[in-house]
């Protein structure tokens, strides 16, 4: 009965969280901070997240099955390793993309500024 009852409360934790998620991915859409494909992706992601709370046995035959996880922990403890990893990389390519486009700008204005003495 008592692991049935954190269970609850996890979930209503989790529901508490996506909705919140949502508030703060529709404050960024509104201000027209995110694209729409990006606010798309966001919400949808936010979905999921809200499906699997609620129904948390629902890909227990893709992840029992299928990848041959013992635990649904398991499998969320690795998948969300992943997708660190991921969003860790692709913010790594967008400020290595950005350094270069500042070095360029600055190069830019010393050759300018050189120019024109």
């Amino acid at each position: 009965m008592e692991a049935k009852k954190m269970i609850i409360q996890i979930q209503i934790f989790g529901i508490l969280f996506a909705l919140f998620m949502f508030y703060i991915t529709f404050l960024h859409q509104r201000r027209n901070e995110f694209t729409t494909k990006e606010s798309i992706f966001w919400f949808g992601a936010w979905v999921v997240f809200l499906t699997l709370v609620i129904f948390p046995t629902y890909l227990d035959f893709f992840i029992k099955g299928i990848l041959n996880f013992s635990r649904r922990l398991d499998f969320f403890i690795v998948m969300g390793f992943m997708f660190l990893i991921g969003i860790m990389f692709h913010t790594y390519t967008i400020v290595r993309k950005n350094q270069n486009r500042i070095d360029k700008i600055v190069r830019k204005i010393a050759i300018e500024k050189q120019n024109k003495k």
